[in-house]
């Protein structure tokens, strides 16, 4: 069984926000880490994965994605603005 093991911490700067990459969304990127720039379209959960889908549309192969809010899984509808730190959740499988 396939196993994904993958953390984005998204931190606040400046500009943005600051997106932190491992594991197999490292290797989807190309990047250690890329910048959510300041846009005032992107304001909640849902956003979010917009976003992240239509640039890195090859996230959409995974067979869901979580997002958790300031340590808490959060819905579609979940603002984001006020986040310290927003991680992108991928499946995962054990035995």
């Amino acid at each position: 069984m396939l196993m994904f093991s993958f953390i984005i911490r998204i931190m606040k700067i400046t500009a943005g926000m600051k997106i932190q990459l491992f594991g197999i969304s490292k290797d989807i990127v190309g990047e250690r880490e890329l910048a959510l720039p300041k846009d005032p379209s992107i304001r909640t959960v849902r956003d979010l994965k917009k976003w992240i889908l239509q640039k890195y549309p090859r996230m959409g192969n995974l067979s869901s994605i979580g997002i958790a809010v300031d340590l808490e899984y959060a819905e579609d509808d979940h603002p984001i603005g006020e986040a310290k730190e927003i991680a992108l959740i991928p499946p995962v499988s054990g035995g």
